[in-house]
């Protein structure tokens, strides 16, 4: 070779090696990277944790990590991300954390995404995580759950005291009556001392017990209406004489009436009994189901229930063997929307029998030694006595790493060593041949932790002796089943296993003894108090619910002793259990915050858990305010939800007042309906003290002053100066501070049995934690009325009460005791005088307020009200809209007067449907306009229903010589005008003090005057009857004399009618007093007739015409109407239906010569009477000229061809027949078109003489 090849070649050798140590770092960093921990894989645990690799370390260059969590239907899947630190990037663009919900894909970053929680739409959530070139960070750590969706996949664990919420059938499922029936559920029993329960009971409306299902001394029972049935002949149970036992079993139930038999299957086993006293009875329906107990005689059954279905028929034994989950109940099912259960009591599992589940699969399959990487490595570690062989174990603290399905087996055999070879020789082999002995065998078989000990010289008996006697070796290993095809592994498999592997040990070694036993499980057990875990395999990390949370997770793994192969349970992981209160207390106002939907379990929990931040955390005054921030979200909602937690709100909120720091002589806490105050006491030096609270200016929540009592307090309280002279020295020493809370929403004070309504705000005083009573000068209370007894109510006395947490069984109640009320009391205001300290308010008998119609017809009426008024707006806008579009519809005036009409009725009834909803938002100005706004639109609707009758009067009555220059300028004045005259002189009348007039109060109360909606209206008696009940009364006086005058006019001619049957005349009048009722708004006057036994009949017709009298209008006055069908077939139908252009007025008027008294008389009803005279009272001397002009194109019909009736004179049309010979001769007077008939006394010459107004 030459020297400048030489030269050529040594560069590129040194080129290679470079080359090839490049590519040694890249593996070695590759295998580094690998090595933290595997970061693809399917999750299927019911709970779980996985972070990026390497975590708490930076991770990895170059990463694309994917996590596929999956749950089976029935559930989603919920991750929180417990850390987060990634590369942070605009858009993220370099390092990213891509989160797949199944309805969206979100990318993560930065620290984004700590602390934060996300649902899955479906049971499946998958979470990538994608790492470029460079700049690593700390990654993530998160957890996951699953949550059950379906009631499929829960158990219902049954409340044992009966003042915890119970587990009932939802309110929108009714049972109907029974005279047989299919009843199939399971349950388990916890107890086993032979104590009564009851599985479930079912109660009429006066708490009667008419079915249930429960265990005496003497045996198990079934109770049907009256009859107990005694069921343990048919019942297969144990020597306790249980048949539930600790896990579940299915019972099913069947019975008839008729044949008064019980049918029993139970564990695959159908029996019948006679229970004779059942023939003929019913179970009634519409009754209250609830699990377990609802009477204080009997426990709840001490166990869960599952799958609890109902049916109404009767099943025979082989239906009910071949029963199964998809087979629903047709009247109770087990379904969410078939149940309230509270929370607490609702438990998922993933061993129900109709639930859905998944058998938790390895995210990694090992396969031979090779995937296991150190788990098959043996070492050699030497001791000073005797030497031992180990094999690494697998970290048992990794969660990414499924070993759920992992078994294990303690493996201890006695080897004989025959030629005393080397020990290292003999351990080698003796590993190498365990692990060789269970490859490619038939299950996946792995042998960790290898230990071998030289024991002793074995001395042969005389019948093995042999020249050398054999060395004992004890090995001890472990072994590891993996289970993932689910299928079991003996004991007894695996010694044969070894013992048939005995001659390939090697020369010299011997099997003696073989032992296999398998790991004992961790023993479920309490650990600290509260935390109940379940029984767990070894190396496997149980999860359950925080203690009082519904969300957080605790954990606590059962490891794997590796000295002596036995399982032990690690200290448990509460970490995420101890949270801030702070943060509890923020998660609760987002939960409670606007726009939230509570329902009575939401606003308890809420409850329980503020109960628990204020007994146990130090309250500052931050967390104080959010606290009293929550309470005041709640207060919000309705009675019916906050009944079950009132009394424990009340409770709470007192806590919070006297436990809460703050610096300063007194601090306050103000929000939208509660407000609280502290004050800071001397008792040595009190000489008296006084609250008082009202609104703020342009503010929703209120103002608490201490020492002085604001010009238009809501509510106040003066302390007299003998407060504290009646305590001892040691309840002195404790005072230290006076307590004032005030509410505004009253929810919370709920006492069904109180002789009268709550009508005035609620505010509670009180000193330190003492109790103070029987005082000698008693404590001053001021309270503003709520409701005002001057509002279309009776007067009535105010009485002064306090809240009596003793009443009604500890759940509070109204007591009179030890108050009095003072003669400075007024409409507005009540004054009380107490002897004690507590919550005060005002009860009055209001029996204005008291509904004359029950709780049922009181709500049929409301939603036919609400309906109808919906409806009526619809069609009011249809009748607007119609005559707005068509230009040739509204150029008479009777069509103008409709529409001012229509408009007035469809603002009346828009501003009604928006009253309550308007009313809600407590703001005092804006319910004033909407109040003023209603009465405006009502005056209005009434005033334009009377000038149709007016309008009429004056077209068919006076008729001729009558012309009203600027006649609807003149009406609209009058419609629109006087109604607003009226409204201002009433606002101007209060003197800037609108709200005496016009506010807000409480409509459709109960029989006890409690409910009811919030309505802005008139609020004063007098204004209410003058100018609504008077204005309408003339109105409706007026409109009956018009329509009265009106209908004498069109039908006193009937008699010269021979062309008509007497039915057919009436028909046609009945259509026009209809059309003419309801066009004049007769159906209004009802309420003049609803008295006493008469009184509800007649609210449902006033309810039902007038909230649809705009569609009853756009009926008869819109729809019906010959020109109005024209337009809309000419405009908006095709076809068949789509009317020809040249097919409208013309044609009528050409044929008006050959059919005059048939024309004219076609219709003259009610729907166009006032539609259609028009020129009766407008323009009398254009009109004839106008329709000669329209129809001098068509052939000239009048020029060519002069009719009989008509000639020309003085270059004017004249009648040759009067008028009132024409009306003589109309035919159909009453029937729904009229056109013609008007359009033949236009072209009279009479017209033209008029008088102007």
């Amino acid at each position: 070779m030459s020297y400048e090849s030489l030269m050529w070649c040594y560069p590129w050798k040194w080129r290679l090696h470079l080359l090839v140590l490049f590519a040694l770092y890249l593996t070695c960093v590759q295998h580094l990277a690998l090595g933290c921990s595997e970061c693809r894989m399917t999750l299927t645990n019911p709970t779980g944790f996985f972070s990026s690799p390497c975590f708490p370390s930076d991770y990895p260059n170059s990463q694309a990590c994917k996590w596929t969590i999956r749950a089976p239907s029935g559930f989603i899947i919920q991750i929180t991300f417990v850390d987060f630190e990634i590369e942070e990037a605009p858009n993220c663009i370099y390092d990213y954390l891509t989160l797949d919900t199944g309805d969206k894909k979100v990318n993560f970053c930065g620290v984004t995404a700590r602390g934060l929680s996300f649902n899955s739409s479906g049971n499946q959530m998958v979470v990538s995580f994608t790492s470029d070139f460079s700049i690593q960070k700390r990654g993530f750590n998160a957890s996951y759950t699953r949550v059950a969706v379906s009631l499929r996949n829960q158990k219902v664990v049954i409340p044992q005291f009966l003042d915890l919420d119970s587990v009932s059938l939802a309110n929108n499922i009714q049972v109907p009556d029974l005279n047989q029936f299919t009843l199939c559920f399971e349950a388990t029993e916890n107890r086993h001392d032979g104590h009564e329960w009851k599985a479930f009971s079912y109660s009429g409306s006066s708490a009667t017990e008419l079915f249930s299902f429960g265990k005496r001394k003497s045996g198990h029972f079934i109770f049907i209406s009256g009859t107990e049935c005694r069921l343990d002949d048919a019942l297969d149970t144990n020597p306790y004489g249980d048949f539930f036992t600790g896990t579940f079993e299915q019972l099913c139930i069947t019975w008839d009436n008729f044949s008064s038999t019980i049918g029993v299957s139970a564990k695959n086993v159908y029996k019948t009994l006679y229970c004779s006293d059942t023939y003929g009875k019913v179970i009634p329906g519409n009754g209250k189901l609830v699990l377990g107990s609802d009477r204080s005689e009997m426990s709840p059954l001490s166990g869960d229930i599952y799958n609890f279905r109902l049916w109404n028929f009767t099943m025979n034994s082989q239906a009910l063997f071949n029963l199964s989950c998809d087979v629903k109940g047709n009247v109770v099912d087990w379904e969410n929307d078939f149940w309230s259960i509270p929370a607490s009591a609702l438990k998922a599992e993933n061993n129900l029998s109709c639930g859905s589940y998944l058998i938790p699969l390895p995210t990694i399959e090992p396969t031979s030694c090779a995937n296991l990487g150190s788990l098959c490595q043996a070492t050699v570690n030497s001791t000073t006595t005797s030497p031992t062989v180990t094999t690494n174990m697998p970290d048992t603290n990794r969660t990414d790493k499924q070993n759920n399905g992992g078994l294990f087996y303690r493996i201890a055999i006695t080897v004989y060593n025959y030629n005393h070879d080397e020990e290292s020789k003999v351990q080698s082999t003796i590993a190498e041949w365990l692990n060789h002995t269970f490859q490619n065998w038939n299950y996946t078989v792995y042998v960790v932790n290898i230990s071998i000990t030289q024991s002793s010289i074995v001395k042969e008996t005389s019948r093995e002796k042999r020249n050398v006697d054999p060395q004992s070796l004890e090995v001890r290993a472990l072994l590891v089943y993996n289970s993932t095809n689910n299928i079991s592994l003996e004991e007894g498999t695996i010694r044969n296993k070894l013992i048939s592997s005995n001659d390939t040990m090697g020369n010299g070694l011997r099997l003696r003894e073989v032992h296999v036993d398998p790991v004992e499980k961790c023993m479920a057990g309490k650990a600290p108090e509260n935390y109940i875990w379940p029984e767990t395999r070894p190396t496997v990390t149980s999860f359950i619910l925080c203690h009082g949370s519904s969300t957080q997770i605790a954990s606590r793994t059962c490891f794997l002793d590796q000295q002596n192969y036995t399982s032990f349970w690690g200290p448990p992981d509460l970490r995420n259990c101890t949270e801030n209160a702070a943060d509890i207390a923020n998660q609760l106002l987002n939960l409670t915050g606007e726009g939230q939907q509570l329902t009575s379990d939401k606003v308890n929990d809420v409850v329980q858990k503020l109960k628990k931040i204020v007994n146990d955390e130090e309250i500052d005054e931050s967390l104080g305010s959010t606290v009293v921030t929550i309470f005041s979200n709640i207060l919000t909602s309705s009675d019916n939800v906050l009944q079950a937690a009132s009394s424990e709100a009340i409770k709470t909120i007192d806590a919070l007042a006297l436990k809460i720091q703050f610096t300063g002589p007194s601090m306050s806490i103000s929000t939208r309906n509660l407000a609280l105050g502290v004050s800071s006491l001397n008792s040595t030096l009190f000489s008296g003290s006084t609250f008082s609270v009202g609104s703020q200016n342009n503010a929703s929540d209120f103002q608490i002053d201490f020492g002085k009592t604001q010009a238009n307090s809501l509510a106040s309280v003066a302390l007299p100066a003998s407060l504290l002279k009646n305590l001892s020295q040691e309840e002195l020493e404790v005072i230290s501070r006076a307590q004032f809370t005030f509410f505004n929403k009253n929810g919370l004070f709920q006492d069904r049995d109180a002789d009268g309504t709550l009508t005035s705000f609620v505010v509670a005083c009180s000193i330190g934690n003492i109790t103070i009573h029987d005082l000698q000068e008693g404590v001053k209370i001021t309270i503003k009325h709520t409701a005002k007894h001057t509002t279309k109510q009776e007067k009535s006395q105010p009485s002064c009460v306090f809240w009596d947490m003793n009443e009604n069984d500890g759940q509070g109640g109204w007591n009179s005791t030890g108050c009095i009320v003072l003669a400075e009391s007024n409409e507005n205001e009540t004054t009380c005088l107490c002897n004690h300290l507590t919550h005060f308010g005002v009860l009055m008998d209001l029996t204005g307020t008291v509904a004359k119609i029950d709780a049922e017809n009181t709500k049929v009426l409301t939603f036919i009200t609400y309906i109808g008024c919906g409806i009526s707006a619809i069609f009011s806008a249809a009748t607007l809209l119609t005559y707005i579009a068509f230009e040739k519809l509204r150029r008479d005036y009777p069509s103008k007067i409709l529409m001012n009409l229509s408009t007035a009725l469809l603002c009346l009834n828009l501003v009604f449907l928006l009253d309550g909803w308007i009313a809600s938002f407590d703001i005092e100005g804006l319910c004033i306009a909407v109040a003023a706004l209603l009465h405006y639109f009502l005056l209005a609707t009434f005033t334009w229903m009377g000038l149709e009758a007016v309008h009429m009067y004056i077209a068919l009555v006076k008729v001729f010589n009558t012309y009203i220059r600027r006649y609807i300028l003149k009406f609209c004045v009058i419609g629109w005008g006087l109604p607003a005259v009226v409204v201002v002189i009433v606002l101007a009348s209060t003197n800037t003090n609108a709200n005496h007039i016009y506010g807000k109060d409480v409509y459709g109360r109960n029989t006890v005057g409690q409910g009811g909606d919030d309505f802005c209206w008139i609020t004063d008696t007098i204004v209410f009857y003058a100018t609504c009940v008077g204005y309408f009364g003339i109105m409706f006086l007026m409109n009956i004399a018009m329509f009265v005058v009106v209908m004498m006019q069109i039908c006193g001619r009937n008699g010269k009618r021979s062309n008509r049957t007497m039915r057919e005349e009436i028909l046609r009048n009945l259509r026009s007093v209809v059309s003419l009722t309801f066009l004049l708004g007769m159906t209004w006057g009802f309420a003049f007739f609803a008295w006493g036994p008469l009184y509800l009949p007649f609210m449902y017709l006033f309810c039902i015409f007038n909230s649809l009298q705009g569609l009853f209008i756009f009926l008869f006055h819109c729809a019906m109407k010959e020109n109005v069908q024209k337009q809309w077939r000419r405009h908006l139908c095709c076809g068949r239906f789509r009317l020809a252009d040249n097919s409208d007025w013309s044609k009528t008027a050409t044929n008006i010569i050959k059919k005059s008294s048939d024309n004219l008389g076609k219709s003259l009803s009610s729907s166009s009477i006032g539609s259609n005279s028009t020129y009766l009272t407008s323009k009398s001397k254009s009109t004839s000229n106008t329709y000669f002009k329209r129809n001098s194109h068509s052939d000239n019909i009048f020029l060519d061809k002069p009719s009989l009736k008509y000639t020309q004179v003085d270059s004017e049309q004249t009648s040759i027949i009067p008028v009132h010979q024409v009306i003589d001769k109309v035919k159909g007077y009453c029937s729904t078109r009229s056109d013609n008939f008007y359009k033949n006394i236009i072209m009279s010459d009479t017209l033209s003489h008029s008088t102007k107004f």
